[in-house]
């Protein structure tokens, strides 16, 4: 039927409005500093069907599309004649949703005079959900902690009482991981009230018909920037540390096809013995915001803007695992797949590619008894460093793709026995290039006092740092071992001795183009900022920088400093 294109364009933009307040009522009521921080989280709005009509600005794309395209298991599990209101359902279950357990979903239906009229959704990390901890330990899903079926957590408003000791009993954090669950009922319910405010205020029956519209747009769209592209098959390839001594190897080939897309990683390497694994809803997850991000980032995020995306992987694939194959940190390997397929497009988008990034987010859980004998457990994430783009530098200690929030040392130190010793940018870090990486970060983590400790670092591009592009540098590989002493395994949890400290040094991205085509006076702005030592300007960048001031003196430029490139330039 025909939709007025004004009420479209006011009910779309007031649905944007709803969504931040159910993720605000989220954070806001959230126990832990996974959601509370970091935003390890992502809100949506549903039509009747369970088709995505839009998300909250903070969603992660991997909870967000894997949510988008995984409400259908939801409907289709629950029917509306078998649901009333007040009922709230979830699942943590990998194939279904967001690829790991810790990773639930709890999705609220929308009843407007008695009749199913819209869903509400949010998918957020737990803090822990039993099991090895967030690993790549384990061998198979079973031992990665309690795995829930689609079912009801709340009946018609009464919280299902069974379903909440049982999660109690399975988690080390029962409070924060309830507490968190509360808040994503708590957040669903405020969209779902000012939903059906709006709904009355424009004596609408059903949000179906301009739900409708404005997918169709957002397919419309996307369809029209594809067909700007030329055809063709692009292919890329790109390595990852895997896990020990396993080597993965991710391939794609992206073929345009008039207003069309398709994503093939036939050739990547067959699922893993360890949880490094991906399912394929969130192998669609990442690759479908790659395409939006790389082609038409402007056009609004909805199931609209998924039609024209087709993904495939070979079943058994590291990116098309099959039950019960372990998922604990599909990230490590998720999260590689933007930078994958940017570099497949930069022929058919010259101008517009990105040099590798450090891509997968860095997860550090530190659990132990403190002096006292409490027992304590942390997840922290922290970012290293986008790659450069074609006209601008990479930006420093940034989570790309998750859009992820490094956990705030205050934030660390208080909720746990432990002392971030050190936490700066490090410099050096970028890969060199006409345009400059971003930055990583050097960290060190210490106990406070006598305690036992142990640490899991689920980390990636320790052995392979973040290419350049057009010539431009790599960027550094990270680190994770013992202060001044051996690296620590990745992907496993490791004990640790009361006097340890750990660096977690995050490492930077790629550069692009020919460092020796850097301006002198960015060099030099870089030197100054602490991003590039004065020997790195020389060696790389052929730009000799000069300080002419006082020892400890305030810095004034161009006065204090001269700059001279190996060309001449000043």
């Amino acid at each position: 039927m025909s939709v007025d294109p004004i009420l479209v364009g006011v009910l779309g933009n007031r649905l944007h409005s709803i969504l931040a307040e159910q993720q605000n009522a989220l954070v806001n009521t959230a126990f832990s500093a996974v959601v509370r921080e970091s935003l390890d989280l992502a809100c949506a709005v549903f039509d009747s069907r369970g088709e995505m009509i839009g998300q909250s600005v903070g969603g992660t794309p991997g909870h967000i599309n894997a949510m988008a395209t995984g409400l259908r298991h939801f409907v289709a599990a629950y029917p509306p004649e078998t649901l009333e209101p007040g009922d709230v359902l979830l699942t943590n279950d990998p194939w279904q949703t967001a690829g790991q357990i810790n990773d639930i979903t709890v999705a609220t239906p929308v009843f407007l005079r008695g009749r199913l009229v819209a869903w509400f959704a949010s998918c957020c990390h737990a803090p822990d959900i039993g099991g090895r901890l967030v690993s790549a330990e384990a061998s198979e899903v079973f031992e990665e902690g309690l795995r829930l079926p689609i079912m009801k957590f709340l009946r018609a408003g009464e919280v299902n009482a069974d379903l909440e000791l049982l999660i109690r009993a399975n988690v080390r954090t029962p409070e924060e991981t309830i507490g968190d669950l509360y808040a994503q009922v708590t957040g669903n319910e405020v969209g779902a009230a000012s939903l059906v405010r709006l709904l009355e205020e424009f004596a609408l029956d059903t949000l179906d018909d301009v739900a409708a519209e404005i997918m169709n747009r957002s397919e419309r769209a996307l369809r029209d920037a594809l067909a700007k592209l030329p055809d063709g098959t692009y292919t890329s390839e790109l390595l990852t540390d895997g896990f020990d001594d396993e080597e993965v190897v991710l391939k794609v080939a992206v073929t345009i096809d008039g207003d069309e897309i398709h994503l093939d990683f036939a050739g990547s390497s067959p699922q893993s013995r360890r949880g490094i694994n991906v399912v394929l809803n969130y192998t669609r997850a990442y690759a479908s915001f790659a395409v939006k991000a790389a082609i038409a980032p402007e056009v609004p995020h909805n199931a609209g803007s998924f039609r024209p995306v087709h993904v495939t992987a070979p079943p058994g694939s590291v990116l098309n695992c099959t039950p019960p194959a372990p998922v604990a940190s599909r990230h490590l390997i998720g999260h590689f797949l933007p930078s994958l397929l940017i570099t497949a497009l930069r022929e058919a988008l010259p101008g517009n590619a990105l040099a590798h990034s450090a891509d997968a987010l860095w997860m550090t859980i530190w659990r132990g008894t403190d002096a006292e004998g409490a027992e304590f457990m942390l997840n922290v994430f922290q970012t290293g460093g986008i790659g450069a783009r074609a006209t601008k530098d990479g930006l420093s200690t940034t989570g790309f793709p998750s859009g992820l929030r490094s956990t705030p040392t205050e934030v660390i130190e208080t909720m746990a026995p432990l002392v971030q010793r050190e936490r700066v940018l490090w410099v050096d870090s970028g890969g060199a290039g006409r345009w400059r990486g971003g930055l990583g970060q050097r960290t060190s983590m210490a106990a406070r006092g006598e305690i036992s400790w142990s640490v899991n670092g689920n980390v990636d591009r320790v052995l392979r740092p973040a290419s350049g592009v057009d010539s431009g540098h790599d960027g550094a590989a990270g680190r994770f071992g013992l202060s001044g002493g051996a690296g620590l395994p990745s992907k496993s949890r490791v004990n640790l001795r009361p006097d340890d400290v750990v660096d977690v040094i995050l490492p930077g991205g790629g550069g692009y183009g020919d460092p020796f085509e850097r301006e002198p006076e960015a060099v030099l702005a870089d030197v100054v900022d602490g991003y590039v030592s004065v020997a790195a300007a020389r060696e790389l960048y052929g730009v000799e920088v000069t300080y002419h001031g006082e020892p400890g003196a305030l810095v004034r430029l161009p006065e204090d400093y001269t700059a001279v490139s190996s060309r001449g330039k000043r």
